[in-house]
C-alpha cells in the first residue's frame, strides 16, 4: 500500500530540544558576579552593567559574534595602483562589536574616570562583553593596557592620549591626526626568540638625537603582531643602549605610509575574528618610550594589564560555557528525567559552576587591588596575584570548555552552536602574554625580589583562617613548601597551583555560600593531585550550586 503524502512530509515531531539561549540578561542572571561587583567597590556601576548585560545577551549581539567569526579578516597589501596600503578588512559585525566595546569605555574607563571601583566596573563590563565574542577583545585590551606604558613618556602620552581615550571607534586606515578615535597594538615576538624578547634582533637607529621621546628608524621583523589594523604599536627593538620600547604609528606625521609592512595574516585555530600578522620593519619611524635599554621594564606595565585581561577573558569563557551547559541540561530529558535532575550530571554541572565562580571571584579581587594601588598591601597583592591568576585561570579553561561541550553532546560540536568557538578560544589566553611556565617563573621572581608580596598573599589567605579545615591545612602546607627552596624552579607549577587554589578557596570561604565554599575546598584542597570535573565529595549541595550559577531556569 503506498505511503500518504502527509506521512512523507512529516517523518517525525521535533521535541526534547532546548530553546535557543538568547534575549536574557548576562549580568542579572549571574548572582556571583553581581555580588562581587558590589563587594569589590563597583556598586555605582550596577545600572550600566544591567544595560550591558541585556545588550550582551540579546539575539542581535549573539548573531554579531557568529557573523564576525564566520567572516574572518583579510589582508590587502597594495591598492589598485600598486601603492602599499597594508589594510586589514573586517566584516561589519566585527566593527559593530568594536564600536560597542569602545562606547562602553572597555578600552579606557579606569583612565578617563579613575574613581574607586573603576577597574572593578570595567572588568565586569569586559567579562560580559567578551562572552559574546572574545577575539575583538584583543585590540580593546591592548589599547587599555598601552596607557600604562605610554605614561613613561609624558610628551608622547599627551599627544596620543586624547585619541586613545576617545569613546569613538574609527576603523579607517588613515593617519592618526585625521581620526576621531585610536587603537594601539603590540609587537614584541620575533622568530628566533618567542617569549625570550631579549634575543630580539630588530634594531633602532636615531633619526637625529637619541634618548627618550626621540625619533628612531626601526629595521627588522616581528613574527606576531597583535591587531595589525591598530593605529600605532608598542614595539621592542635594540637601540645602541640596549633593548628599548618604541611607539610606532602606521602613518608618518607627514601623511605618508610608515614602512611597517604586513607580510601575511596568521591562520589561527582560535581568536579567528581578530587579525594577527607577520611584519617587516623597513626603516619604520618610531619614538622611544621610557629610558633607553629599559624596554622590558617599560612594556611590562602594558603586559601586566594584558595578563589581567587574560584572566577576565578566560573567566568569561568559563561562564558562557557553563550557562550553555546548564541551559541545555535543564531542558533536555534522557532516561526518563531531565539531565539536571540526574545525580551524576548534577555533580558535573556543579563542579563546572564552582570553577567558574572561583575564577571570576579571583579576577574581581585583583580588580579591587588595582583600584587601590596607593595601599601597600593591595599593590603587593596585585603583583603576585597577576601571574598566579593568569597562569591558573587560563590553564583551567580548556578542560572546562571541553566538559561543558560534552554536557551538550553532539549538538555542542556543531558550528551553529557557540561551544566550538569557546573551545577553540579556550587555549589562547594560556599561551598569549606569556605561557604557563613564564607565569610560574615570574611568581618565583616576585617572591625572591619582593618577599613582601608573599606576605601580602598570606595576609589575604589568613583572612579566612578557621573558616574551613581543608583551607587551614592547605595554607600551612603552602608555607612549608615555600620554605623549601630545593629544586624550586622544577616545582614551580606545583607551588603556583597551590597558591591559586588557596587564594580562590579563601575568597569563596569568606564570600560565597557554604555550599559553594565547602564543595570547592573539599574537592580541590582535601585531595591533593589532579582534579577531574564531576568528582565532588559526597554530600555536596549540587542543586543549590547549580541554581546559584543559573537562576534563569
Amino acid at each position: 500500500m503506498p505511503l500518504s503524502v502527509d506521512l512523507l512530509e512529516n517523518t517525525h515531531e521535533v521535541n526534547n530540544q532546548p530553546a535557543l539561549l538568547e534575549n536574557f540578561n548576562l549580568f542579572e542572571t549571574d548572582t556571583a558576579l553581581c555580588q562581587s561587583v558590589q563587594r569589590e567597590g563597583g556598586e555605582w556601576a550596577m545600572p550600566a552593567l544591567h544595560e550591558a548585560g541585556a545588550l550582551a545577551g540579546s539575539a542581535e549581539s549573539i548573531a554579531l559574534g557568529f557573523a564576525a567569526n564566520d567572516n574572518p579578516p583579510s589582508l590587502r597589501t597594495h591598492d589598485r595602483y600598486g601603492r602599499r596600503i597594508d589594510e586589514v578588512r573586517f566584516h561589519p559585525a566585527y566593527h559593530q562589536l568594536m564600536a560597542r566595546a569602545i562606547d562602553q569605555g572597555l578600552h579606557a574607563s579606569p583612565w578617563t574616570d579613575p574613581r574607586p571601583g573603576a577597574h572593578v566596573a570595567r572588568a565586569a563590563g569586559y567579562y560580559l562583553h567578551t562572552q559574546v565574542e572574545a577575539a575583538h577583545g584583543c585590540p580593546i585590551t591592548m589599547t587599555f593596557a598601552a596607557i600604562a606604558a605610554l605614561r613613561h613618556q609624558p610628551d608622547l602620552y599627551q599627544h596620543w592620549a586624547p585619541g586613545v581615550l576617545s569613546r569613538e571607534y574609527d576603523p579607517r586606515n588613515i593617519p592618526a591626526h585625521q581620526k576621531h578615535g585610536l587603537t594601539i597594538g603590540m609587537a614584541m615576538t620575533e622568530k628566533q626568540g618567542g617569549s625570550d624578547v631579549r634575543s630580539n634582533s630588530t634594531w633602532a637607529e636615531p633619526v637625529d638625537q637619541s634618548g627618550p621621546g626621540k625619533a628612531y628608524r626601526l629595521i627588522g621583523h616581528k613574527w606576531f603582531v597583535s591587531a595589525p589594523m591598530c593605529d600605532a604599536f608598542l614595539v621592542l627593538a635594540q637601540a645602541p643602549g640596549g633593548l628599548s620600547c618604541f611607539l610606532l604609528p602606521r602613518w608618518r606625521p607627514d601623511g605618508s605610509k610608515n614602512p611597517l609592512q604586513l607580510q601575511q595574516l596568521k591562520l589561527k585555530m582560535g581568536n579567528v575574528a581578530n587579525a594577527s600578522s607577520e611584519t617587516e620593519l623597513r626603516g619604520a619611524l618610531a619614538w622611544m618610550v621610557g629610558e633607553e635599554g629599559k624596554g622590558v621594564r617599560t612594556i611590562l606595565d602594558m603586559v601586566s594589564m594584558t595578563r589581567y585581561d587574560c584572566m577576565i577573558g578566560s573567566s568569561a569563557g568559563m561562564r558562557q560555557a557553563l550557562i550553555q551547559a546548564i541551559h541545555h541540561c535543564s531542558q533536555r530529558r534522557a532516561f526518563g528525567a531531565r539531565l539536571t535532575d540526574q545525580p551524576l550530571m548534577q555533580n558535573l554541572l556543579a563542579d563546572l559552576a564552582l570553577e567558574s565562580e572561583a575564577a571570576m571571584t579571583m579576577t574581581l579581587r585583583l580588580s579591587r587591588a588595582m583600584d587601590n594601588q596607593h595601599d601597600q598591601h593591595e599593590r603587593l597583592l596585585a603583583r603576585i596575584l597577576t601571574p598566579v591568576g593568569k597562569y591558573w585561570i587560563c590553564k583551567r579553561t580548556p578542560q572546562h570548555a571541553y566538559e561543558a561541550m560534552e554536557c551538550i553532546g553532539g549538538s555542542g560540536v556543531m558550528e551553529d552552536c557557540i561551544m566550538p568557538r569557546l573551545f577553540r578560544e579556550s587555549p589562547v589566553n594560556a599561551i598569549w602574554e606569556g605561557s604557563g611556565n613564564i607565569q610560574c617563573l615570574d611568581v618565583l621572581r616576585v617572591a625572591q625580589r619582593d618577599p613582601e608580596s608573599l606576605q601580602a598573599m598570606f595576609g589575604e589567605l589568613n583572612l579566612a583562617a578557621g573558616g574551613n579545615r581543608h583551607l587551614d591545612q592547605a595554607i600551612k602546607q603552602l608555607q612549608q613548601e615555600l620554605r623549601d627552596t630545593t629544586a624550586i624552579e622544577y616545582r614551580a607549577r606545583t607551588l603556583v597551583d597551590q597558591m591559586a587554589l588557596a587564594l580562590q578557596a579563601s575568597l569563596l570561604v569568606r564570600h560565597a555560600p557554604a555550599a559553594v565554599a565547602d564543595a570547592f575546598c573539599g574537592s580541590r584542597l582535601a585531595q591533593r593531585g589532579l582534579h577531574n570535573y564531576g568528582a565532588l565529595p559526597h554530600g555536596s549541595h549540587c542543586r543549590e550550586i547549580i541554581q546559584r550559577a543559573w537562576p534563569h531556569d
